[in-house]
């Protein structure tokens, strides 16, 4: 007896342009071979999801400035190392003896604060709603334990606000929201309800293995078929309607909502999340002052294009070429979640072939 044959194609009799919003999923569809399922006209973009690659330049300067004031350690995430600013990295600046540490929680760096307390320690907050909670929680913890060397500088982002600024963008049609998982646990599927209501554009909230991510292309296509527009959950065993209330009064009790600039989307009101007023002791840029020049974005660098869906990785001049993993211009090629590192590590970036209708998104 024969095994019936398993059909993974997906299916849509219309054209469309469906972005997925996070970094992970870039990675993951590019991995899976997802896009080479997708239907006849429909195209997969890469979004605003890679919280290293929306920060823009100017962050970076600023981190690099404080890696330089005398006195401090400063504290991040790995992926933010190597994100060029207008003239040095964090990298670079611990290659010349600034005291920069790789951590993997805000925690460890308070207790590196409350271990040496004749240093500053500063934490780079950079993330979205997924890291600011434990951001929030580490500042909660120094002011219980009376800790006056510790502080944050605050970059993170908030996704939906973002959303709605590619949907008011003229350069870029998008016709579906692949929402992401591990945002969407925190915030809850309320956020993305307006939006489609708004915008009349589906979204829908997808995990990461491949059956979750085709899974939620299917709604998507499904919902485009139908001319619907609504939000929904194709990640319930991980995202609730609420959310998590818990990280969600956390990080309200921290931080505030405030506008917040976006590499290649640009200012956006109440995108960003800066420390409340009670806690502004923590702030970094108030403990520890700092100046910096204008600051200028890579030259020949087309990431802000792509984090809006405007360009495809494979667009870029520079992709592949003078940009490559082991020698990045962008932050989209040194993020282990950015788009460009994507395409070029499961691509074939000699043979890279743009469909003419990339053209004309």
């Amino acid at each position: 007896m024969s095994e019936p044959a398993t059909d993974l194609s997906l299916r849509c009799s219309r054209p469309a342009n469906l972005m997925e919003v996070c970094g992970t999923h870039s990675h993951a569809l590019a991995r899976y071979g997802i896009k080479q399922l997708l239907p006849s006209g429909v195209r997969m973009l890469s979004g605003p999801g890679c919280p290293v690659c929306v920060t823009p330049t100017r962050d970076i300067d600023l981190l690099v400035a404080l890696a330089r004031h005398e006195g401090v350690t400063l504290c991040t995430f790995g992926d933010m190392m190597r994100v060029p600013g207008t003239r040095s990295s964090l990298s670079l600046e611990r290659a010349i003896g600034a005291d920069v540490r790789v951590v993997y929680s805000p925690m460890e760096a308070v207790e590196y604060a409350s271990a040496d307390q004749a240093r500053q320690v500063v934490f780079a907050g950079v993330g979205f709603e997924t890291t600011a909670p434990m951001v929030a929680v580490s500042v909660l913890a120094a002011a219980e334990a009376g800790l006056t060397n510790y502080s944050v500088l605050s970059a993170h982002k908030t996704v939906p606000p973002a959303l709605s600024a590619l949907m008011e963008a003229d350069d870029v049609r998008i016709d579906g929201f692949l929402c992401p998982g591990h945002v969407s646990a925190v915030i809850g599927m309320h956020p993305y309800e307006a939006i489609a209501a708004r915008y009349r554009v589906p979204c829908v909230v997808a995990g990461f293995e491949a059956t979750d991510l085709l899974l939620g292309l299917q709604m998507l296509l499904d919902q485009i078929d139908a001319g619907k527009a609504c939000a929904e959950n194709a990640y319930e065993r991980s995202v609730r309607p609420e959310g998590n209330l818990h990280a969600q009064t956390v990080m309200a009790e921290v931080f505030e909502p405030c506008d917040s600039e976006w590499r290649g989307l640009g200012r956006i009101p109440d995108s960003g999340l800066r420390l409340r007023s009670k806690y502004a002791c923590f702030d970094a840029s108030v403990r520890c002052p700092m100046v910096v020049e204008a600051s200028q974005d890579p030259p020949g660098c087309r990431c802000g294009e792509v984090l809006r869906g405007a360009l495809l990785p494979e667009e870029c001049p520079l992709f592949a070429s003078d940009c490559t993993p082991a020698a990045p211009v962008g932050p989209c090629m040194v993020s282990t979640e950015g788009a460009c590192a994507a395409a070029y590590r499961y691509g074939d970036p000699t043979e890279v072939q743009v469909p003419a209708e990339a053209h004309n998104v």
